[in-house]
């Protein structure tokens, strides 16, 4: 018979996956909030080209699963190209990085767009550079109004780790599902879920806070 493996060993090991976890929500946003904004201004660009290269970009990404772009992203190159297959958790950041960029460039183009071309043309009027413009009177206007769609992709984020394991990669469900085969132990399952509404229950505070600490931008 298997002995039962106690709370404090449970924990430990959620902990370990946890932290796998929090490294891919981490780098994943550190990366697609600076690549998404890039891919938003190539998807308003002047330029015909670019402009199409990107919304095809983004059309393909959202219109496919991130399950599916993780496999691809793994296993691709090695059977299509002959290269030696990148390591696994690699190819999950590269995968979630790609896909939230597709997703928070959609958030920042709705943003910038929902300004009203009037702001713009005050500026130029006081004789203010087009990045002057953007950065003093646009900016802070369009976090108001992105913050609460990039606060729910944000924490789609975090629950989107956990497609990390269909590649093996030991983040907290796979771990918690190991209790399940070896000791036939369900309650490792509900307690992951702990640390995800913990870790979800702080970003909604700290979204709330951010949002009344705007909130002197009114429409």
């Amino acid at each position: 018979m298997v002995a039962q493996p106690t709370l404090l060993y449970v924990t430990e090991q959620l902990l370990q996956g946890f932290g796998v976890t929090c490294l891919i929500f981490g780098v994943t946003l550190l990366c697609a909030l600076p690549l998404g904004l890039g891919v938003a201004f190539c998807s308003m660009s002047k330029y015909r080209l670019v402009r199409y290269i990107s919304k095809t970009f983004v059309w393909i990404i959202r219109s496919t699963p991130l399950l599916l772009q993780v496999i691809i992203v793994f296993y691709g190159p090695g059977l299509i190209w002959g290269a030696e297959a990148m390591g696994r958790i690699t190819a999950v950041l590269v995968a979630f990085i790609i896909n939230y960029a597709a997703y928070f460039s959609e958030v920042y183009r709705g943003g910038i767009e929902s300004i009203a071309k009037g702001q713009y043309e005050a500026g130029q009027v006081l004789g203010m550079t087009r990045s002057q413009i953007f950065f003093k009177v646009i900016l802070l206007q369009v976090v108001k109004r992105i913050l609460p769609p990039m606060s729910n992709e944000i924490i789609t984020l975090v629950k989107d780790t956990a497609l990390a394991r269909v590649i093996a990669v030991k983040e907290i469900i796979m771990f918690a599902q190991e209790f399940v085969s070896v000791n036939a132990l369900i309650w490792p399952l509900f307690y992951s879920g702990v640390f995800y509404l913990a870790f979800c229950g702080i970003l909604t505070i700290l979204f709330g806070k951010f949002e009344k600490r705007l909130g002197y931008f009114r429409a």
